[in-house]
């Protein structure tokens, strides 16, 4: 999952004559959504979105507060060209989770994000539209956002460790405690305590 997010003075979304969103300060978030994504992935975001410091705080000191810190919106407008692949100079999209799953996935990711914040602050476009963005970029300040992917080397990896615990539970008690010593795995360094890029484990939200 990909998000462009924009530090913005104010942000509108217009569909043909009608405009049907806007935001005075905070972000405006452009989303583009892959066939990989998974809820992990949109929880990270959402983290991520709602975390980010890009404010400054009562005394102008920058990089202090975030969106949620400061009491401002967010505007966020679906968009599949972020998952754009280049052939030549031809944009290829067949990474983009295709609009019938995206949609509901997308409508999820907004629910989540007004449920950790104030729902009547989170706005977004018209999924599928042709829509007109006008973005007042603040700063300009803009941060590129890419979940976290699984190396499939450190999975293949835990893996044959989870296979090699399994096989040595599998002896049972009747093996002599010399046995078991010799079958123990080493505990590996590398190793987390859950799934690879599991973003729970980061510093800071």
């Amino acid at each position: 999952m990909r998000a462009i997010v924009q530090r913005v003075t104010k942000a509108t979304v217009t569909v043909g004559d009608e405009q049907v969103s806007s935001i005075g300060r905070g972000l405006c978030v452009l989303l583009g959504i892959s066939t990989e994504d998974t809820q992990r992935e949109a929880d990270y975001i959402v983290r991520k979105i709602l975390n980010l410091r890009l404010f400054e705080d009562e005394n102008g000191r920058a990089w202090s507060k975030s969106v949620t810190d400061s009491g401002f919106e967010v505007l966020c407008v679906s968009q599949f060209t972020l998952q754009c692949i280049l052939k030549g100079n031809k944009p290829d999209f067949h990474s983009a989770m295709p609009a019938e799953l995206a949609q509901p996935f997308y409508n999820s990711i907004l629910e989540n994000m007004r449920s950790a914040y104030r729902p009547e602050y989170i706005k977004d476009g018209k999924f599928g539209a042709r829509m007109q963005v006008h973005i007042q970029n603040d700063g300009p300040v803009t941060i590129e956002l890419t979940s976290p992917t699984v190396d499939p080397k450190q999975l293949s990896k835990l893996e044959k460790q989870q296979q090699r615990k399994e096989k040595t539970r599998s002896k049972g008690p009747s093996e002599s405690g010399r046995d078991k010593g010799a079958l123990r795995p080493r505990p590996d360094p590398n190793a987390s305590s859950g799934a690879e890029g599991d973003v729970s484990s980061e510093r800071e939200p």
